[in-house]
């Protein structure tokens, strides 16, 4: 542009050839107004201040320590098929467990007494109750091995079944809805449950007696609410399991390696880790782990109910390697010396007390008792806490003999008093069809020889298919009802 030409009008001055262009002059721009409604994760692009604006308990998982992130969780074989295969183990055992210790609860005969009942308050819980039977004589045995041993066996899959729903007790949000509401508290109650009912009954079987109440009582208790939040998140659960085995396919999954081992989708759950690691071990190696663990518990616990040479490897039931010597070399529960009866209360003068409801007692001599007819039989003492001493011959009284001595016209139940004062099952009332059983005795000699102290002298009962602690030892009365 030339010296002559002029800027358009109302256009900025130009320069002249040569000088600097100045820099247009521009407004300030108007700021944007600020958003009325509170900011989201994704309006944020720094969601860490928001979250501290939010109680803890509302802030979203990702934002959340450790175990609380899904992805923290990384195991490649963790996912609903393996909780699934550990639940269907678990479902086939612990209804037989439940099972064996509610007929074990009737075995006591608890509604026969009050002397009996170790749970008065039961109420309803005690409808499936009946007169327990001295017929087979090997079937406490059997319930109680069955009952204690399984619920050993079962620890290492209950341990594996935590494990593989781990993450699902630190899911965050803890509930989203009320369906999600119902399954974690069937979740707690199952796993809270589970815990007490296995830790209890361990704690029983070495006799650790550390609870706040009378085990027999927490144990039933524990063991219906146990029961019904397993039925209940079987029910929530069931779609799921089937899904997943369905998906996988069982035995298809458990020929897998683990180099041909994949993790399951994040989509298939929440326990499906959305960042897995390398496998180190297969699905299947997993299952194998724990059934090898149950295997090592049965060996080390199945011989204290049935005895034999497994006995001497019954590891996890050291209580029951207490034995006698000679005729007497068999398991000793409580010795004379912890239940207090001295050398005094069982020599000459012991006297057996034996009455017919509140008439007078009569007294009876252990010579006077031995002159009476003496019957044998071969039974067994079997323990709540799952050992067994395997059959011993024992001879004495018949206790229908005695009834019969006492006045009693009709079959009818008998109070057995110990000289033991002191111990929870110090005395106990046996049915009349306990009575009436030809090999009920009252004992006073086994395999040959008089009994020894720990084991009871001068005469202690014996009852086909009764609870070890039924067998009382030391008997200082016998009341029959009349």
């Amino acid at each position: 542009m030339s010296d002559s030409e002029q800027p358009p009008a109302g256009g900025p001055p130009q320069p002249a050839d040569g000088a600097p262009a100045e820099p247009p002059v521009t407004e300030p721009p108007v700021p944007e107004p600020l958003p009325t409604e509170p900011l989201s994760r994704t309006d944020s692009p720094d969601p860490a201040p928001v979250s501290r604006l939010l109680p803890r308990w509302l802030a979203p998982a990702g934002e959340l320590p450790g175990p609380f992130r899904r992805a923290f969780w990384r195991s490649p074989i963790r996912g609903p098929w393996l909780t699934s295969v550990f639940g269907l183990i678990l479902l086939a055992g612990v209804p037989v467990v439940f099972v064996t210790g509610l007929l074990s609860y009737a075995a006591y005969n608890p509604d026969l007494s009050p002397v009996n009942d170790t749970t008065p308050d039961k109420g309803w819980l005690g409808f499936y109750l009946f007169s327990w039977p001295t017929r087979p004589e090997w079937l406490y045995r059997v319930n109680q091995g069955v009952h204690v041993t399984l619920g050993l066996v079962l620890v290492p899959i209950v341990l594996a079944k935590l494990w593989s729903v781990l993450p699902k007790l630190f899911e965050w949000p803890p509930v989203r809805n009320p369906a999600h509401a119902l399954e974690r508290l069937t979740l707690f109650l199952l796993v809270g449950g589970g815990v007490f009912e296995f830790a209890t009954g361990i704690m029983n079987i070495q006799q650790w007696y550390v609870f706040p109440g009378s085990f027999y009582t927490l144990h039933l208790y524990g063991g219906w609410i146990f029961v019904a939040a397993l039925a209940v998140h079987t029910g929530l659960k069931f779609p799921t399991v089937v899904r997943a085995i369905r998906d996988r396919g069982l035995l298809r999954e458990l020929r897998v390696s683990t180099a041909r081992t994949q993790p399951e989708p994040p989509a298939a759950g929440y326990l499906a880790s959305p960042d897995p690691a390398t496998p180190t071990i297969s699905r299947r190696g997993a299952l194998a782990f724990a059934g090898g663990g149950s295997l090592l518990v049965l060996a080390l616990s199945v011989g204290q109910s049935i005895g034999g040479p497994l006995r001497r490897v019954a590891l996890l039931a050291p209580h029951g390697q207490d034995t006698g010597s000679g005729p007497d070399d068999f398991q000793i529960n409580v010795t004379a010396a912890d239940a207090h009866v001295t050398a005094d209360q069982t020599g000459e003068s012991w006297r057996l007390a034996l009455a017919l409801g509140g008439s007078a007692a009569r007294s009876l001599t252990r010579a006077e008792l031995l002159a009476m007819p003496q019957h044998t039989a071969r039974l067994s003492i079997n323990c709540v806490e799952g050992w067994s001493t395997g059959d011993q011959e024992w001879s004495g009284v018949r206790l229908r003999d005695l009834a019969r001595l006492a006045g009693l016209a009709s079959p009818a139940p008998v109070l057995v008093q110990s000289l033991e004062r002191a111990g929870a099952f110090n005395r106990v009332v046996l049915s009349a069809g306990q009575v009436m059983d030809p090999d009920s005795l009252l004992a006073f000699r086994v395999n040959g020889a008089d009994l020894s102290p720990d084991h009871g002298y001068p005469a202690r009962v014996i009852v086909p298919a009764a609870p070890g602690v039924h067998n009382t030892k030391w008997v200082a009365s016998m009341t029959f009802e009349g």
